[in-house]
């Protein structure tokens, strides 16, 4: 099977999660975010109308941006994201035929992932990164262990109740990518919440791990 493509190079592993997010706002709540210094967003499909958001997304950011969906189940979700430009696709699980479309198009794949069998399936299938999730429920020393018998080069990320505060535990567990959900985001928030949020984890993240050059 054709792997999906490789997970981009981007100033700093994060990951904004915008579930909930309206059409209306999608543009300048992005963009806020964007300028925080996250180049990578993901609109969860159980937001309202979340494709219009998505393509609203990519056209008003620039292409080096990682614009996607999350919560992505079926195949058929993959072609509308295709439709709607978006790059990466993340969901809670791992799904044959989601990666296979996903490989197909040529996206950025992260699927869910909790055990060593799931872990393996997701990069036997072509997986760019794994998405451990619910993190909070793993911790740092639940994907440690997982970590320390997966290939060395596989890119992992922490997703499910993480925030800028659980980055350094995280990075001793080989954590390079985080998804930030309701710590970044909730629906209701004004922009200049999302922004203090948003340059309160890149602060965070720069301390940790340093602004990748």
């Amino acid at each position: 099977m054709n792997p999906s493509a490789p997970f981009p190079k981007l100033k700093r592993g994060l990951v904004a999660i915008l579930r909930g997010l309206h059409p209306n706002e999608a543009v300048a709540v992005a963009d806020a975010i964007y300028r925080a210094g996250i180049e990578a967003i993901e609109v969860p499909l159980n937001s309202p109308d979340p494709f219009t958001s998505i393509a609203s997304i990519v056209k008003a950011l620039p292409h080096s941006a990682l614009i996607g969906a999350g919560t992505v189940l079926t195949a058929e979700d993959v072609d509308a994201l295709k439709r709607a430009e978006g790059r990466l696709l993340v969901s809670p699980n791992i799904d044959a035929d989601v990666m296979r479309r996903a490989a197909h198009h040529g996206l950025v794949t992260m699927p869910g992932v909790f055990t060593p069998t799931e872990a393996f399936q997701a990069i036997r299938l072509g997986a760019s990164a794994l998405k451990f999730f619910p993190a909070s429920v793993l911790g740092s020393s639940g994907i440690a262990a997982m970590r320390a018998v997966l290939p060395n080069d596989t890119l992992v990320g922490a997703v499910g109740g993480v925030s800028e505060k659980d980055f350094a535990g995280y990075k001793t567990a080989g954590v390079t990518v985080f998804g930030l959900g309701s710590s970044l985001f909730k629906p209701g928030m004004t922009v200049a919440d999302v922004t203090m949020r948003a340059e309160a984890a890149v602060a965070v993240w720069d301390q940790v791990f340093g602004e990748q050059k």
